[in-house]
């Protein structure tokens, strides 16, 4: 199975199936790891346009889709980037194929009218409020980073995702201009074996995590 061949059966899964089948829950969940190692090969943008056209159609609050990308894929802007990580991180994004910053906008809003044409007030409403919008932004764009990473993975891409660096920096260089906060950096490729040395660590069980009232 290719990556487009899974991105297109998640795109057209069935409303009235069970679920998805056990190789694609494999696949993004219960085989997946976070990937440090990748191959020497380059990731095309197309494939991630494709991921993004799948993953964009998540749920967000008020449908804002605050979500930006930076795509960091030429030596100077890697450099700058990495001048930006924690040391441990500084060389996993020189060497990774194709680097995404995760990025916020809190000026979502003027987009509203045309994302939420039933309710156009709310363009109004987060401008006015520049700390209900920002609020909003932030936790909507981690959302959408968890769909991002899952779509990628959904390609037979591996994901390194990334939290070491100053995000002030990130902003102040590489975002200048755009408005937008970083929140995350993904290292993404295709990933060399496993993409990790380190054995899967274990997980919560559900009577830890949950509770029925």
């Amino acid at each position: 199975m290719t990556s487009t061949d899974l991105i297109d059966d998640l795109a057209a899964l069935d409303p009235d199936s069970a679920g998805v089948d056990a190789h694609v829950a494999d696949r993004l969940f219960r085989d997946a790891r976070s990937v440090a190692r990748f191959l020497d090969r380059d990731v095309p943008e197309a494939l991630v346009r494709q991921v993004h056209d799948v993953v964009r159609w998540g749920p967000t609050a008020l449908n804002t889709v605050p979500l930006r990308l930076l795509i960091v894929r030429s030596p100077e802007a890697r450099a700058r980037l990495a001048a930006h990580m924690a040391e441990g991180n500084r060389e996993r994004v020189l060497a990774a194929p194709l680097t995404l910053v995760v990025a916020a906008d809190p000026g979502f809003h003027r987009h509203m009218d045309r994302l939420t044409p039933h309710a156009p007030q709310l363009a109004g409403v987060f401008a006015a409020d520049a700390e209900s919008a920002e609020r909003t932004a932030r936790e909507n764009a981690w959302l959408q980073a968890g769909y991002l990473v899952v779509g990628l993975r959904a390609a037979g891409l591996g994901v390194g995702p990334m939290g070491g660096f100053d995000k002030a920096g990130v902003d102040d260089d590489l975002l200048a201009g755009t408005g937008w906060c970083s929140l995350m950096v993904l290292n993404v490729g295709w990933p060399d074996g496993e993409g990790t040395h380190h054995a899967r660590a274990p997980r919560l069980e559900w009577d830890e995590v949950a509770r029925t009232v």
